[in-house]
C-alpha cells in the first residue's frame, strides 16, 4: 500500500505551544482522504483519532486542538474519503456499513492514517488510538488486528467482535468508556467484551457511567451527557500520562 502524501496547505511550522493545525490530504490505494494534523512540537506523543459516523468535522478537530494544548500531537483520520462527510442518517450508514463489511479496508484505511501521521513527524512507537462511535468500533478493529500501538481507547464506541476476528494478536492495553444507558451499544455487548478480553489476557480498564446514552461526549447534542463526558476526558488525559513517554 502506498501512502501518497500532498499537502493541504504549507507544511506546519512547529510550534512550542498551541500550534496551530493544518488539514492534510493523502491517498491509500489511489483514493484521497482528508486529516487533521497538530502538534505542539515534534517529540510530542502521539495520539490517532478515529471520528464517528459523520466523518471528520468541527467535532474531531475540537478534540485534537485540547489534545494538542495537553502537550500531544494528534492526527485525526478520515476513513471515507475527501469531502465525504455525510449528514442524513441514511448517507452516514451506508458509509459505515461499507467499512464494517470490508474490514481489511478499514484497516488498511487505518495503517493508511498512522502512516501519515508518522511522515508528519509523528512518533509511531510512542501512540494510542482512539476513536468515538463508529471511531470507537475502529480502533478495536485496529487493536484485533495486532497493530503496534501502546494502547486502543473508545468513547461510546461499537463492541462487538466480528465472526472469525479474537483478541489473540493485540499488543497494547485496551480503555473503554460507554454508558450504561446506550440503546445502540447494550450492556450485554459490554460485558462480552470484558469476557472476550479477560480470555485473551489483555491488559483492560471498562468504565460504564449511569444515565450517560450513546453518544455521551457529542457537546451540544440531544445525548450530551456533561457528567460523563467529564469524568471520561479526566480519565482518558490521566490514561495518556500513564501510557505515553513524555517529551522530556
Amino acid at each position: 500500500m502506498k501512502i501518497l502524501i500532498i499537502l493541504a496547505a504549507f507544511l506546519m511550522v512547529m510550534q512550542p505551544a498551541n500550534a496551530a493545525g493544518n488539514f492534510v490530504t493523502y491517498q491509500v490505494n489511489g483514493k484521497p482522504y482528508q486529516g487533521y494534523f497538530v502538534t505542539p512540537s515534534r517529540q510530542a506523543p502521539l495520539v490517532l483519532l478515529i471520528h464517528d459516523w459523520d466523518g471528520l468535522t468541527d467535532y474531531e478537530v475540537n478534540r485534537a486542538d485540547m489534545l494538542a494544548e495537553l502537550g500531544y500531537s494528534v492526527f485525526a483520520a478520515d476513513l471515507f474519503g475527501k469531502g465525504i462527510r455525510p449528514t442524513e442518517v441514511k448517507d452516514k450508514r451506508q458509509h459505515t456499513g461499507e467499512l464494517y463489511k470490508d474490514r481489511t479496508k478499514m484497516r488498511e484505511l487505518l495503517k493508511g492514517a498512522l502512516d501519515t501521521a508518522v511522515l508528519q513527524g509523528a512518533d509511531r512507537h510512542n501512540a494510542v488510538a482512539m476513536g468515538y462511535c463508529f471511531g470507537g468500533a475502529a480502533v478495536l478493529e485496529y487493536a484485533r488486528s495486532g497493530a503496534d500501538l501502546k494502547g486502543f481507547v473508545t468513547f461510546h464506541g461499537g463492541l462487538k467482535t466480528p465472526p472469525g476476528q479474537d483478541y489473540q494478536h493485540t499488543k497494547g492495553n485496551l480503555l473503554i468508556f460507554h454508558g450504561s444507558a446506550d440503546s445502540n451499544i447494550t450492556m450485554e455487548q459490554y460485558a462480552q467484551l470484558a469476557v472476550e478480553l479477560e480470555k485473551n489476557n489483555i491488559n483492560h480498564e471498562m468504565t460504564n457511567y449511569s444515565g450517560a446514552p450513546h453518544a455521551f461526549t457529542v457537546f451540544g447534542s440531544a445525548r450530551y451527557h456533561a457528567d460523563a463526558d467529564k469524568k471520561s476526558w479526566t480519565r482518558f488525559t490521566q490514561y495518556l500520562r500513564e501510557t505515553l513517554k513524555s517529551e522530556d
